[in-house]
Formats: C-alpha cells, sequence, structure tokens
C-alpha cells in the first residue's frame, strides 16, 4: 500500500523518489489517498494503455448523477474523444482525423516561426516570468490560428482552458467547479455562433474542416465539434505550456542548450518528454476482471497510470534520472497511448521543435534568477513561475 497526498510540498516538488519506492514495491500498489491501483512501471503502463478491457468512459453502475452548476462542463465532456470509447470513440476519432492532419500541422511551421520570433522581440529587459511572457502565449496563438478564430481572444481562451483544465488537478473544490462550469459554457456559446458562421463562409482553418469532415454518410454533430475544439485547446495548449517551461528550466539547469541544433533537436525534445513531462497520472477503468500486477480490478474498478513515472523506470532507460538529450529509443509514454494516444502530439512536438531553439537563439544567455518551485497542480507537474533573465 502506498500513502501519499499529492499535495506535500517534498512530493511536489520532487515526485520521482517516490515513483522509484512504489516501483520497487509493486510495481503495481494500491494507492490510499487516491483509493485505486496504480502502475508505476513503464511495461505496465504500456501495456494497460493499449489494453481493450479497460477504457476511459466512466461504467454506467459508477456513472453519478450531474449537479446543476456542472450541466455545462458535463456537456463538453460527453462529446470529448477523451472520455469516450468504440464505436463512438472510433467514428468520431476518423473524422477529427479527416481535418487534423499531418500537412495541417506542418503548414503551420511558418506560422509558429512569426509567432515565436513576435513574441521574442516584445520580451522585457531584467528578470520576468517567461512562463506568461512566452510559454503560455505560443501554445495559445497557435491553436488561434489553427481555429481560425482571432489572436485578440488569446486571453478569453487562456481563460477558459485554465478553468476547466483545474477540473483535473486533486482536490478540486465547489469554487473549481463553478468556475470550469462557467468557462465551459462561456466557450460552447462562443463556438456555436462562431461554428454557424462558418459553414456559410469557410476558410482555410480546422473548424472549416471539421465541419466539412465527412466519413461515408457520418458528419460532425454541432456538440460534437464543440467537444473537440474544446479538448484540442485545454489539452494540447496546457500540455505544450508546461512542456516549455518544464524544458526552458531542464535545460539551463542541465547546460545543454547546444542540444537544440538541427540534426539533435528532435531527439532532444522527445527526451525532455521523457525526463520532464507535464502530465503524470493517467487513469482507466476496467470493463471486466483484469489480473494486474498480482491484483484483481473488477469491473468497475479504477486504476492510475503513472506516465511520469513510466519514463523513469530503469528497466527500460539507462541512467533514468539523467537528462540525456541524445538517448535513443525505446520512446517515452508522456502522450499516452492506444486508442487514447494524443490526437495533438505532432504539434506539440513541432511547437517544442521551433519554439525552444528560437528562445535560446534570442537570448543564448538566459538565466534562471529565481529558483523555481513546482506548482501544486497534481496530476500535472508544471511551474509556478519562471523567473529568468536575458542578462
Amino acid at each position: 500500500m502506498l500513502i501519499q497526498s499529492p499535495h506535500d510540498p517534498a512530493f511536489i516538488q520532487d515526485p520521482y523518489a517516490l515513483y522509484d519506492q512504489a516501483r520497487a514495491q509493486g510495481p503495481v500498489v494500491f494507492w490510499q489517498d487516491y483509493g485505486m491501483l496504480a502502475a508505476f512501471d513503464h511495461a505496465t503502463v504500456h501495456a494497460l494503455l493499449r489494453d481493450k478491457r479497460l477504457g476511459r468512459a466512466v461504467p454506467d453502475d459508477k456513472r453519478k448523477p450531474v449537479p446543476d452548476h456542472l450541466a455545462a462542463f458535463d456537456l463538453v465532456e460527453r462529446h470529448s474523444l477523451l472520455e469516450l470509447e468504440p464505436p463512438a470513440h472510433t467514428r468520431l476519432r476518423r473524422l477529427v482525423l479527416h481535418a487534423f492532419t499531418s500537412r495541417r500541422i506542418a503548414g503551420l511551421a511558418p506560422d509558429i516561426h512569426a509567432i515565436c520570433d513576435d513574441l521574442l522581440g516584445d520580451l522585457p529587459d531584467g528578470a520576468f516570468d517567461l512562463i506568461p511572457a512566452y510559454c503560455q502565449l505560443v501554445p495559445v496563438r497557435v491553436i488561434a490560428r489553427l481555429l481560425g478564430v482571432p489572436e485578440a481572444m488569446a486571453p478569453d481562451l487562456l481563460r477558459w482552458s485554465s478553468a476547466m483544465v483545474a477540473m483535473y488537478q486533486a482536490g478540486r473544490t465547489r469554487t473549481i467547479e463553478e468556475a470550469a462550469n462557467t468557462a465551459a459554457a462561456e466557450f460552447t456559446d462562443f463556438l456555436r455562433g462562431y461554428i454557424e458562421g462558418r459553414r456559410s463562409a469557410p476558410g482555410d482553418d480546422l473548424i472549416s474542416e471539421l465541419i466539412a469532415a465527412q466519413d461515408g454518410a457520418q458528419r460532425l454533430s454541432p456538440d460534437e465539434m464543440i467537444g473537440t475544439v474544446i479538448l484540442l485547446l485545454n489539452a494540447g495548449h496546457e500540455a505544450t505550456v508546461h512542456s516549455l517551461g518544464n524544458a526552458v528550466k531542464c535545460l539551463i539547469e542541465t547546460g545543454t542548450t547546444d542540444a537544440l541544433g538541427p540534426a539533435r533537436i528532435e531527439g532532444t525534445v522527445e527526451e525532455l518528454l521523457r525526463f520532464t513531462p507535464p502530465l503524470h497520472m493517467f487513469t482507466r477503468y476496467a470493463y471486466e476482471r483484469v489480473e494486474v500486477g498480482g491484483h484483481v480490478m473488477e469491473p468497475g474498478d479504477e486504476i492510475a497510470l503513472m506516465l511520469g513515472a513510466a519514463g523513469r523506470d530503469p528497466a527500460v532507460f539507462a541512467d533514468p534520472h539523467q537528462f540525456d538529450p541524445d538517448r535513443k529509443k525505446p520512446a517515452h509514454l508522456a502522450f499516452g497511448g492506444g486508442l487514447h494516444f494524443c490526437v495533438g502530439a505532432p504539434l506539440a512536438r513541432l511547437e517544442m521543435q521551433i519554439a525552444l531553439p528560437a528562445l535560446f537563439a534570442h537570448a543564448p544567455d538566459l538565466r534562471i534568477t529565481k529558483e523555481p518551485m513546482f506548482s501544486d497542480s497534481y496530476h500535472f507537474h508544471k511551474l509556478d513561475a519562471l523567473i529568468v533573465s536575458q542578462t
């Protein structure tokens, strides 16, 4: 049995020591604070991400009535790829991928370069917080261009995303729930009107592509489009913000900014995602009786798949607590796996591959001026702030 509060200050700053202990105990153990099993080794996490006996959709007998103060948030969740299983997930993902193509993502590279250059030119002199000045604004402006909405809406998109994503952190409160519901309602209202406008005047943007997406006779409903767009913002934006923040901290502290050159950047980004990922836990429900790591899961039982721990498993990665930008395979699990492998992973990789070299080319002497602290926001592992100076 594992007893560890996700709010413990020592755990927040360094969860990896506990992961090592849990892996040695289990590697599958019952985490009392969460009331569920948790898998900490790469092999089990990798296998369960792909095991069709488990999934993200809440089993019917575990589903609770939705309170009135979460009605708008629940409507979005019901149509989110992240919370569906086949056949609904299969149909929706196929339609989404008709629009969210590798060609469209690759075509965003010039926009990402332009956004980075614009933001870097506005960085202040002296000490400043890099998270809101750069790490937040790169992905939100990219998402705005991808969707075809005005970049002037970035503050609204950030506000909505932050409020909704807070629902997935440990220890959410009624205040957090009400803020998330308000954000969901406002974002949904905006998108309904915007989607209708794009039906009569399509553009070269993802929303227009989602409207046109067709698989045989099937199309996306308005609610499905709204759920998809919100998921792309919340999952893609939030993860990329903190991937960038964690990456800059790591590169400066390890003195490895030379690994951002064209020949090494792809491998460096993969190692950053392994070494300091933004999301550490992803859960699954059992849909039938499953034996895992010497434990039996009954239908409806939930298990935590510890993505952050899997990336530091010494059975798979030599010197796992060492950041090595030249590390070769195997692949990390930061983007999940199986049916729910992150649909936005190619975009997140591209943003990091452009934004990190651009930052250090602009500010080669960038240094941290105040010790960075991680936020009390588990399952996310993200910085409260990253105070830096260019000189």
